[in-house]
């Protein structure tokens, strides 16, 4: 108890208010009490609750692909009434009524965080730019579902509930017509379809979806709060209307004029997002006090937020905490709420499945028919449809609204929950089962820089993880020298992982134009790969430059650059090394899934891949072509990655500025003592040894046919040196490439997996990184005195019988059909080993 004393004018008056400030935070559990009796102790137990049923559920439902809205959800429901909740005892104790209030207000503050971010993060133009297809498709995905809401609504609305039909038709229609960007953009992205042009248009159709569903709701919740007087809505529309006029010509002014006095390169100020933070929850009260829900103050405080830093600050600020900790409370409200007891006897699981079949067929419906007439095929169509099924945080807004102002029931509460996650449950599983994307390419031969030939389009693609990559790359492919003979088309793709963040999912670039702020800050870095290498292709003749991006967890996105790689029918991959270099010249790991991607990739690409290990290359300054001047080194043993790495070498040095050094190595008399050895020791063990002994000897056939093609097509250039090194082990083949290593920029060699050789004996024994190869994870090593970058490349094995290796002297002329050489390395990669005897 306390006193108050207040004075009016002369008057003192004294108010007497009543509180209990002891039952916030408990005096501990040794002087006998229960910490679950208290506000605090008992909130931080259910947030504890819900972060860990969420967390859990993801795990569960992360092999069914689902999205985490579903785990969010279900979590709510599990700890709600329908499930522990049905326990008295865990209700009273962990739930009880007079915690409600604590935990749905900090729901809210959440929501209404989490809804700020939505509006920063949602660009309007974006409307302006989604094609001809989007915005019909969103608006016959919307209307199609909202007629049979109208229809299905007579059903379910009883004539004792409060609301008038209207209003009801109204909360009905919009949940069944949304559509949740983030929850489909999750979907698109496990299905490897955010690339595909199915994927842009279901994505673009979502965003103008969503901008909509914020319109109808306003309507909804305007009519909703005002049960008797019409005109009371018609004035809570028109003050709507008013603060939305004076967020964009007041409050974005302003908050333009706080960016521009931030100094250029400065990050925003602790004061600035101290008051951008603040008016999230002015604009909140503002429309809550004039009758809409403060989350339009909140959304719409966010849409007028400039794209650029301040929307990115916020954005890393808030994002983690908010959707990570504070929104699952809402999802565990929702689920407090929801009695799956309600939906008793057949006929209300009837309407359930009513509902669900309805929601869906409209919306498939809708877009069939918009579908068909831009001749679409019919099963694109009803992939488009069932994608347009997804159901999210939006949905959830509105039939809680419902709940609050008594237009939904507890009945009809509960079969908007069920059926808002079984809807978005189907879609993978129908959309796996309906959608086989066909290959519209036929298999290309032209899988290897050998077999590229010197008069046609060089294809590389090229994956970025982070911008720290992109100047070697760059001064790699402008090394590798484009020419209008030739000319280099680079597929830049750029790898981010799929996480739970909504932000990571607006990289849509045939929807963004050019110039525009980001508007986060994975776009950020997507947007300065882009600049970097639409810079080098304006100033560097005979290249052509495509943008791409691969959004998926780590573990699958070998299959996007593989995927990608072939549908582009590319010759060559470059990935980055997944360590980069220190200031004190060492190399330290990046992220280790990044060797797990590399190594995925080696196992699977259908094309040619060299693993770049970055430490400077020089000339990320230099504009034009004609002024690069590196200094290459290709070191060849032998084998078809040698010969490989020897044709890039060979493409480089038709660079004006490239000078190309090529050391053979030859073994020496106890080297070939040894390996006739090893042979004999085989042929004892092995009854298949004449395959072995044939592959072999194929191997260095074609290894003399190609350098003496080499060199005969090199012999007059300057720019070229040929050095032949006989060595009998490990430590002579180092101590050769110890006399070159500190002269040269780049080190080109071959994986030579599968290949044993006594000149690189002892080599592998304190291996780091055995997918290098020997010499490969020699030169990689922090261990290696010289700093130069490496190109480590493995030839694609897959080749068949109509695949032909180009000599370097002929360009199409003299070729070397290659039978023999293709069984024993795909023996030698192969999951499964299988040799044959030949006669």
């Amino acid at each position: 108890m306390a006193t108050e004393v207040v004075t009016v004018g002369n008057k003192t008056e004294e108010n007497i208010v009543c509180y209990s400030p002891s039952m916030i935070t408990t005096n501990g559990v040794w002087q006998g009490e229960n910490p679950l009796d208290y506000a605090l102790p008992l909130f931080i137990l259910q947030l504890t609750l819900v972060a860990i049923f969420t967390r859990i559920l993801v795990f569960i439902l992360k092999p069914f692909r689902q999205p985490r809205v579903i785990a969010e959800i279900l979590g709510g429901v599990i700890l709600g009434p329908s499930v522990l909740g049905r326990s008295k005892s865990f209700t009273d104790t962990v739930f009880p009524l007079r915690s409600v209030m604590v935990l749905e207000t900090m729901a809210n503050v959440g929501l209404l965080y989490f809804i700020f971010l939505v509006g920063v993060e949602m660009d309007i133009a974006v409307i302006r730019r989604t094609g001809k297809k989007a915005i019909p498709i969103a608006l016959a995905g919307m209307v199609v579902p909202f007629l049979l809401g109208v229809s299905f609504s007579f059903m379910l609305h009883k004539s004792t509930q409060e609301t008038k039909q209207g209003t009801f038709v109204l909360f009905l229609g919009v949940a069944l017509s949304v559509t949740a960007f983030p929850v489909l953009a999750r979907i698109l992205a496990e299905l490897k379809l955010i690339n595909s042009e199915i994927g842009r248009i279901a994505m673009s159709a979502a965003l103008i979806n969503d901008i909509f569903v914020w319109i109808l709701l306003a309507f909804a919740i305007a009519f909703s709060e005002n049960k008797t007087m019409a005109l009371t809505s018609v004035w809570v529309l028109l003050s709507t209307a008013a603060f939305v006029v004076f967020c964009v010509v007041i409050i974005r002014p302003l908050i333009g004029w706080m960016i521009k006095r931030t100094p250029e390169g400065e990050s925003i100020s602790e004061f600035s997002i101290c008051i951008i933070l603040s008016g999230v929850m002015i604009c909140g009260f503002i429309t809550d006090a004039i009758g809409m829900h403060s989350i339009f103050g909140a959304f719409i405080f966010g849409l007028v937020i400039p794209n650029g830093p301040l929307g990115l600050t916020l954005i890393e600020k808030l994002e983690d905490f908010v959707s990570g900790l504070l929104l699952p409370l809402f999802f565990a409200i929702s689920g407090l709420k929801t009695e799956i007891n309600a939906i008793d006897g057949v006929g209300s699981w009837a309407i359930l499945a009513l509902v669900i079949v309805l929601a869906c067929i409209g919306k498939i419906a809708g877009t069939v028919l918009v579908t068909l007439y831009y001749r679409i095929p019919i099963h694109e169509g009803i992939t488009l449809g069932l994608l347009m099924n997804a159901k999210g945080l939006i949905e959830m807004i509105v039939i809680n609204v419902g709940k609050d102002q008594k237009v939904l029931d507890d009945k009809s509460f509960a079969i908007m929950v069920v059926a808002a996650v079984l809807m978005t449950a189907i879609i993978i599983p129908f959309v796996t089962l309906i959608y086989k994307p066909a290959r519209k390419f036929a298999p290309y031969k032209r899988r290897t820089v050998q077999s590229t030939k010197p008069d046609s389009e060089f294809r590389v693609l090229a994956c970025i993880h982070t911008p720290r990559n992109v100047p070697t790359i760059i001064n790699l492919l402008e090394a590798s020298c484009p020419t209008k003979k030739s000319p280099i088309c680079i597929y830049v793709l750029h790898l981010v992982e799929l996480t739970g963040r909504s932000s990571a999912m607006l990289i849509v670039h045939n929807t963004r134009k050019s110039g525009r702020p980001a508007l986060n800050r994975t776009q950020a870095q997507s947007d300065h790969i882009i600049n970097a290498f639409e810079n080098f292709e304006q100033h560097v003749g005979s290249v052509s430059v495509q943008p791409l991006t691969a959004i998926s967890p780590y573990s699958t996105m070998h299959e996007d650059i593989c995927t990608v790689a072939e549908d582009k029918r590319v010759a060559f991959l470059i990935i980055p090394f997944h360590k980069q270099q220190t200031v004190d010249g060492g190399m330290e790991i990046t992220n280790p899934n990044f060797r797990t991607i590399n190594q995925n990739v080696l196992a699977n690409a259908p094309c040619s891949v060299g693993i770049l290990v970055d430490r400077g290359l020089s000339g990320s300054t230099r504009l034009s072509a004609n002024q690069v001047s590196h200094h290459v080194a290709v070191l060849f043993f032998g084998g078809p990655d040698d010969r490989e790495a020897l044709s890039y070498g060979l493409r480089m040095r038709e660079h004006p500025g490239i000078n190309l050094t090529v050391m053979r190595f030859l073994p020496g008399q106890s080297a070939l003592e040894e390996a006739r050895s090893g042979s004999r020791r085989s042929n004892m063990n092995d009854p298949n040894v004449l395959t072995i002994v044939t592959d072999d000897d194929k191997e260095k056939q074609l290894d003399e046919a190609y350098v003496s093609a080499f060199r005969l097509r090199t012999a007059n250039d300057d720019s070229v040196v040929y050095i032949e090194k006989v060595v009998n082990h490990g430590e002579e083949t180092v101590a050769a490439i110890r006399t070159i290593d500190q002269s040269h920029d780049l080190f080109i060699v071959g994986r030579g997996q599968g290949t044993i050789s006594p000149l690189t004996a002892g080599l592998t024994d304190w291996s780091e990184c055995p997918e290098l190869g020997a010499i490969g994870d020699l030169l990689a090593s922090s261990d290696n005195a010289a700093i130069v970058s490496v190109l480590v490349v493995q030839q694609y094995v897959g080749m068949g019988h109509g695949d032909h290796i180009l000599t370097p002297d002929s360009p199409g002329q003299q070729r070397h059909e290659h039978f023999g050489y293709m069984n024993s390395r795909t023996q030698i990669r192969g999951q499964t080993p299988q040799f044959h005897t030949q006669p």
